[in-house]
């Protein structure tokens, strides 16, 4: 669209779902989009977070842009539809999605991990995100193309000792971004994620500053602080909207080039629960020699 005719936030009109809108990062994405614009429909599993999150996005919003809520789990495939349709309603179609809600687990090495939570943490980030894909691109179609962010993180793809499915998870949101960008480029639909680093959100409070491995994050990481996140947001707008549109099939970190060098060092966060020997791959339950 040329310059002088592009509308002044540039995303009215359009409708796009962030998932995992409640609070942190899904948040601030959902707040940049309707910034400019766009009527974002926002959904998580907690709905006094959710209204919380209206309140703080409907401050923000700008040329015509407006937010809704609706209480969904993203492992769960009818609730997914059912945030589809909800954001259908403002424009009677859908021309974006960012796929946030995601999260870890249990933290230690994988001989010690629980199954059940191993699979839990796998359904939430990647059975997630694969039914977000699976219910809003026959909208996209339909609009004549969109664009679908998923939300990985470093830990796709910069190895992140004692994560456990987090770290699998992650590189899965990646994999299927490059696929569903091969997929569905023909039908206009664009496909990339976005990996944050160390980004201060609530889910983080829990590492203290004085600790070492606040400062294994911080000494990693070539910028020297830590990212915010409307950092995350901002590049979600761009990601979605018309800018963006010869960009599909990526994975642009966030993360104020962590990346260039090693994962956080979780060790000292963990070992003094676990045990030396266990952290070198010893069984919980081996018996020492008498």
């Amino acid at each position: 669209m040329p310059e002088s005719t592009r509308p002044s936030g540039g995303l009215e009109g359009t409708a796009v779902l962030v998932t995992g809108g409640g609070t942190g990062i899904g948040r601030a994405c959902a707040a940049a989009l309707a910034a400019d614009g766009a009527a974002v429909t926002i959904c998580g599993r907690t709905e006094s977070k959710l209204e919380d999150a209206a309140k703080r996005i409907e401050e923000r919003a700008g040329c015509g842009g407006s937010v809704q809520i609706v209480v969904a789990d993203v492992t769960e495939e009818d609730q997914v539809q059912a945030a589809v349709a909800k954001a259908l309603e403002p424009t009677g179609g859908l021309d974006g999605c960012v796929a946030n809600a995601g999260g870890g687990g249990g933290l230690g090495p994988y001989q010690v991990q629980d199954t059940t939570e191993f699979l839990r943490v796998l359904h939430l980030n990647v059975l997630g995100t694969m039914l977000c894909i699976k219910h809003t691109v026959p909208h996209m179609v339909d609009a004549g193309g969109g664009s679908f962010v998923g939300m990985s993180s470093i830990a796709g793809h910069v190895t992140h000792p004692y994560f456990g499915a987090y770290c699998a998870g992650k590189a899965g949101i990646e994999a299927m971004m490059r696929n569903a960008a091969d997929e569905f480029g023909p039908s206009k639909i664009r496909f990339n994620a976005i990996a944050p680093g160390f980004i201060a959100t609530e889910i983080m409070e829990g590492i203290p500053r004085d600790s070492a491995t606040y400062r294994s994050y911080v000494e990693n990481t070539p910028l020297a602080d830590v990212g915010q996140p409307e950092n995350v947001g901002d590049l979600a707008r761009f990601l979605i909207g018309p800018e963006s549109r010869w960009i599909t099939g990526t994975c642009i970190d966030v993360d104020g080039g962590h990346h260039l060098r090693r994962g956080p060092d979780f060790g000292p966060f963990i070992e003094p629960t676990l045990g030396p020997d266990v952290m070198r791959g010893k069984s919980p339950n081996e018996e020492k020699p008498g």
